[in-house]
């Protein structure tokens, strides 16, 4: 099967091919997966070179002509070393544009702090009108792409070496609901649904699935919570834990309700150890989950 950043340059160079309003601009990073295009298409594949924030301002200007900017490197050069240009460029000029990372919060430990980026996410949360799609699967990251590409509002694809078993029929709007259960509601987002799966097996809970975060589905987890016992929800995201607690509680600000967020941990690890560590570490793993998931869903509610 191939990654979600190997199905990105596929898809979006046949994309390039068939739609005159697309562009991709690139920092280094991917270049080789859109040699063919550049060569097709080479007034609408840019690459600037090692140059982040000049990577944003070009996606920038390529909206102000009415082009659709398709803008790729690192989620923490994407998100956080040009994040005045992503404010500035892209919202406050008003124009649209898709931003696609790689990298993830540690998908390549041995690159480093530089090249990790859990806190993307709650980042883009502080400006306004974003899509953020999480993927969870290589056919779901076609599936979100083709969306994203096809708009004209500002979007972020979050891609990851991670992947589940099996794809869902994502549609960049709601989460789906794949468990019934009336012991609270747990909400897996994108990579880690599998991890969720495996630690809620034989639980009574019910499960949805995220795959397009922001705007975030508070109807979907009402509706969850409604049918269940409790309004006990648990949030479970590739990045920062948190990050979407507040949404939550907005949705639920009606009702008796507790949420956790469980994600990456704040605390830098600092050691480059394996992918699978670092979800261990996190607390993220089946193991670490069930623990934390079963702990939550137990426990009294305070008075």
């Amino acid at each position: 099967m191939d990654t979600m950043r190997e199905r990105f340059a596929s898809v979006t160079s046949r994309l390039l091919d068939e739609d005159p309003r697309l562009a991709v601009v690139l920092a280094d990073i991917g270049v080789d997966g859109f040699a063919a295009a550049a060569r097709r298409h080479p007034d609408r594949v840019v690459n600037v070179g090692i140059r982040e924030q000049l990577l944003i301002g070009v996606g920038g200007g390529l909206a102000l002509t009415g082009l659709r900017p398709i803008v790729h490197t690192f989620a923490s050069f994407l998100v956080e070393r040009p994040f005045e240009q992503v404010k500035l460029d892209f919202g406050h000029q008003g124009v649209g544009g898709v931003l696609v990372s790689a990298g993830a919060s540690y998908d390549w430990p041995s690159g480093g702090f530089t090249h990790m980026a859990p806190g993307d996410v709650a980042l883009l949360d502080t400006l306004d009108d974003w899509t953020v799609h999480v993927p969870g699967h290589p056919d779901e990251a076609e599936a979100l792409l083709r969306h994203a590409a096809a708009g004209d509002d500002r979007v972020y694809v979050r891609l990851s070496v991670q992947t589940n078993g099996a794809p869902r029929a994502v549609d960049g709007a709601r989460f789906l609901r794949l468990r019934e259960g009336r012991g609270g509601v747990v909400v897996a987002v994108g990579p880690l649904l599998d991890n969720v799966l495996a630690a809620t097996e034989g639980t009574d809970v019910t499960v949805l699935y995220a795959t397009t975060v922001r705007p975030f589905d508070g109807e979907a987890l009402r509706a969850a919570t409604g049918a269940a016992d409790t309004s006990d929800v648990v949030i479970v995201e590739p990045y920062l834990a948190g990050t979407s607690t507040r949404s939550a509680n907005d949705a639920l600000a009606d009702r008796p309700h507790r949420v956790l967020g469980l994600g990456v941990g704040r605390r830098e690890l600092r050691r480059y150890g394996q992918l699978d560590e670092h979800l261990a570490a996190h607390g993220l793993d089946p193991r670490g989950l069930r623990e934390r998931i079963a702990g939550f869903l137990t426990a009294p509610a305070r008075a």
